[in-house]
């Protein structure tokens, strides 16, 4: 009894976190559906995922380049620019993904960043994430292994906000940008609960086997 409650238990757990995922999903597409935010003002958390279309000019000389980073299987840089927007304010931007030099790892991709003013369409992001990085916390150059936020505020002189602008389109200036869509990842829940409730389920078919069928309904030579 203590073994089929607790599966059942964990499986009824594995639904709710499916259940709270997939709702986590439906506000996601529920903010990407809204208008396009165009103010330097709403690039804030609060307003993760939404999309928006800025105007401005690219921060060329701060232009830093991720190490590691792979698209479509291949190791390559995320390349991230600020972007000085034309109403005040700056924001960095994930502009895509170029790929290594394998003969070089120190040269950098052949990335073109236009003068003047230019329009980004994209979606607010959290910056990227952090790997492992045996250099230590500190670094510097066009080419390093993480963003740290704050450094690179010291670093550049722009007051940023803490999100990115992940940009969004077709291939362009030598850059790629197939940015994984975000799955809310309930498969692996219900996957996990279906596993659980199996597990019920056999608990269950081997103690009526063992303790009941066998003890009181077959004779005691099929045993």
């Amino acid at each position: 009894m203590l073994g089929v409650a607790a599966t059942l238990a964990l499986g009824n757990w594995q639904l709710s976190r499916a259940t709270y995922k997939d709702n986590l999903q439906a506000r996601i597409d529920a903010l990407r559906a809204l208008s396009p935010l165009a103010s330097s003002a709403q690039l804030t958390e609060a307003h993760l995922h939404r999309q928006v279309e800025l105007r401005g000019s690219w921060r060329a000389d701060a232009t830093i380049y991720l190490d590691n980073r792979s698209m479509d299987g291949r190791a390559g840089f995320f390349v991230l620019t600020p972007l000085m927007l034309d109403k005040g304010g700056a924001v960095l931007v994930q502009r895509g993904w170029a790929p290594r030099n394998s003969a070089d790892r120190a040269a950098l991709p052949p990335v073109q960043t236009p003068g003047g003013l230019i329009k980004v369409q994209g979606r607010l992001a959290m910056p990227p994430s952090h790997y492992l990085d045996f250099s230590g916390p500190a670094q510097g150059g066009a080419i390093r292994q993480n963003l740290d936020l704050d450094a690179f505020r010291a670093e550049s002189g722009l007051i940023l906000p803490g999100v990115v602008v992940l940009q969004t389109g077709d291939p362009s200036d030598g850059l790629l940008r197939n940015w994984p869509e975000a799955a809310s990842g309930s498969a692996k829940n219900l996957g996990y609960a279906a596993q659980w409730f199996a597990l019920a389920a056999l608990i269950t078919v081997l103690y009526v086997w063992f303790q009941i069928v066998r003890r009181f309904f077959l004779p005691s030579r099929a045993r």
